[in-house]
């Protein structure tokens, strides 16, 4: 009887509320994105209009993660899994002020049985002088 009961806790833990660390069926599930940091912090509306490079340094990027700008999608060079890329210009930045930065990871394979895939970042603020 032990064996059954073991047998019981273990497909609790892997099918009922499916956790992707847990889970060994949510191989092509992918994680929520962090950001932790932009670099640079600030730039100048003119660096804007020459079309300057902003980094985002986090984890758990993937190649399909993708740069919100104010809430506009821009797609973003993956450097690893914890750095993005992206080329401001004014078609994304009209002017000085605050901008609003997140990272959003579409979700993957969405016929992993209870896994969690992709989502959005929280945001961080980058100051256009």
């Amino acid at each position: 009887m032990p064996s059954r009961l073991l047998l019981i806790v273990i497909a609790s833990l892997f099918l009922s509320g499916c956790n992707n660390t847990l889970n060994p069926l949510c191989g092509s599930a992918r994680p929520v994105p962090s950001i932790g940091s932009l670099s640079p912090s600030s730039v100048t509306f003119s660096q804007v209009q020459q079309g300057t490079v902003l980094t985002v340094n986090g984890s758990q990027f993937v190649p399909a993660s993708e740069i919100l700008i104010n809430g506009k999608a821009i797609t973003a060079t993956a450097v690893s899994s914890t750095q993005l890329k992206v080329t401001l210009t004014t078609g994304v930045i009209s002017g000085p002020g605050s901008v609003n930065v997140s990272v959003l990871t579409p979700s993957g394979n969405s016929s992993d049985l209870g896994c969690t895939s992709g989502g959005k970042s929280t945001v961080l603020v980058l100051t256009v002088k």
